[in-house]
Parts: C-alpha cells; sequence; structure tokens
C-alpha cells in the first residue's frame, strides 16, 4: 500500500448529507446511490467524472456527504447542501479491496501518519474519492482516501 502527502485544491461540491451513529453506518452505500439517481440535478458540474465523499468522524457519531465537484455553488437543489473544501494537505492512498476491510487501511494510513510525525486535522473533512465507473456495490471497490493533516513531517 502506497502512502504519499499532497496539497489538495480548493474543491466546490454538492451533495447530500446524513449524519448518525456509528451504527448506522451500514447504509451508506445507499447514498451513493442515491447521489447518482440525482446527479442530473446538479447544475454547473465539473467535467470530472467522481464522486466526492467528505465526512466527520466524531466520537460518538459521523456525517457522511456524497457529492459531486462544481464549478459553483449556486442553485443547489432541494434536499441537497453545497460548500467548498479548502486547500489542505492530506495523507492520501488507495483502497482496492471490499468495503469490510476499509477500516484496516484507514488504521494502516494512521500507523504511517504517527510513524511520520504528521497529526490528523480532526477539524477538517476526510474524503473518499470515488470515480464513476469504480461505484460497484458488489466486492471490492477502488477509490483514494485523503486524511487532513496538521503537522507535517519531513519525509514524503
Amino acid at each position: 500500500m502506497e502512502i504519499q502527502v499532497l496539497e489538495k485544491e480548493e474543491i466546490k461540491v454538492v451533495g447530500i448529507s446524513r449524519s448518525g451513529t456509528y451504527s448506522q453506518m451500514h447504509i451508506i452505500p445507499d447514498f451513493f446511490d442515491e447521489m447518482k439517481e440525482r446527479l442530473v440535478e446538479v447544475p454547473y458540474q465539473t467535467n470530472d467524472s467522481i464522486l466526492i465523499a467528505p465526512f466527520h468522524s466524531r466520537e460518538t457519531e459521523f456525517t457522511f456527504y456524497v457529492t459531486t465537484p462544481v464549478e459553483k455553488v449556486e442553485n443547489v437543489p432541494d434536499g441537497m447542501v453545497g460548500f467548498s473544501i479548502p486547500r489542505k494537505y492530506y495523507v492520501c492512498s488507495s483502497h482496492k479491496r471490499g468495503i469490510e476491510e476499509l477500516e484496516n487501511t484507514y488504521r494502516k494510513m494512521l500507523v504511517w501518519m504517527q510513524e511520520y510525525g504528521y497529526e490528523l486535522d480532526d477539524h477538517a473533512l476526510c474524503l473518499e474519492v470515488l470515480k464513476h465507473k469504480n461505484l460497484d456495490r458488489e466486492g471490492s471497490m477502488h477509490f483514494e482516501l485523503y486524511l487532513p493533516v496538521k503537522t507535517y513531517g519531513n519525509d514524503y
């Protein structure tokens, strides 16, 4: 598993959001299906054929978004949210396995961060970036994971 540090420019997004407890995380794949159906409603989409799933992870609950990148956040459809994800440094890796193994990928990234002196910025959004062609809910999924950092190590 390759892990690297990179800076992502600001991204404007529009999509759907849900909050819940960790026992409700099993319904997250349904959010992707819902957003795929509603993509046609989103104006000003970029040419990127991706979905961006930012999320807040707190001690007892999470807020999860499934969004698409847009040129500008205007005319947001009913029941959706639009916002900007600021420019930020992230520790990044790919996940190419089943969704049930996702937690292990995150753990490996967090161990790597600790080894190289990076600290997770828990006030910023983590990101999962999926290409539309990789949205198969069955079997393995392929997406990029981005964990925001607030301190930067020397080796990357």
